[in-house]
Order: structure tokens, then C-alpha cells, then sequence
């Protein structure tokens, strides 16, 4: 897995996306990408909720695939618990957070679509 380093929503993130979006259909075409969506714990939306959306509609647009809006909700917190169980040195799990919770966020879709991609913009 490659965790993505951007200088923000406001800056390189869309095009660095894309440049790596275009690399991975390179070697095998994608159906879609899964974007998190992050909310606040009672599920409203937080103050950069709009931000991503605008995101991945952006997203959408320039690279033609489905862009999928997947709740991140406490996705870091379990991240780190998975990582605390195999890794005791905690630099090194920082070092490892956002791919760890990327790769939650990415599991909590699939497992919510067993049968494959939805690809309804619609879908939250």
C-alpha cells in the first residue's frame, strides 16, 4: 500500500491523486476509488466534510471513474489498535497510521458491498 503525501486539499492533493490513479490503471484498470468521508461520532457532518466532497467530486470529474465517499469514523482508532498488537514502538506506528486506517476505511466498504463496486456517486 502507498500512503499518498500531499500538501493539502488546497494545494497538490488532486493532482497527486490523479497522477497516482493514472499509475495503478497502468498496470490493472480500476473501477473506482474509495475516498474517506470524515464525520463527526453522532455521524453529522465536520467542518471539512464539504471540503472532501468538493474533493471527490473534483476527483470524479478529472480522472472519469467512480469516486465512493466511505465514512471514516474512528477508522484511525482501530488502525491503532491493530497496529499496537503486532508493533510496541509507537514512532513506528505513527509511522504507519494513515495507510493502517486507509486500509480499515478501504476493508469497512468492501464489507459492506460483498458483491462488488457501487458505484452510485449518491451513496455516502
Amino acid at each position: 500500500m502507498t500512503t499518498l503525501h500531499t500538501t493539502g486539499l488546497d494545494g497538490n492533493a488532486l493532482q497527486i491523486s490523479l497522477d497516482e490513479i493514472t499509475r495503478l490503471t497502468a498496470e490493472d484498470p480500476l473501477d473506482a476509488v474509495v475516498v474517506g468521508l470524515p464525520r463527526r461520532l453522532d455521524g453529522s457532518a465536520s467542518a471539512l466534510t464539504p471540503r472532501i466532497e468538493r474533493f471527490a467530486t473534483r476527483l470524479r470529474e478529472r480522472a472519469g471513474l467512480a469516486v465512493i465517499l466511505q465514512d471514516e469514523r474512528l477508522s484511525s482508532v482501530e488502525a491503532e489498535s491493530r497496529l499496537a498488537a503486532r508493533e510496541k514502538n509507537w514512532r513506528v506506528r505513527k509511522e504507519q497510521l494513515d495507510a493502517a486506517a486507509a486500509a480499515v476505511i478501504l476493508q469497512d466498504y468492501l464489507d459492506a458491498h460483498p458483491r462488488g463496486i457501487d458505484t452510485d456517486p449518491s451513496h455516502p
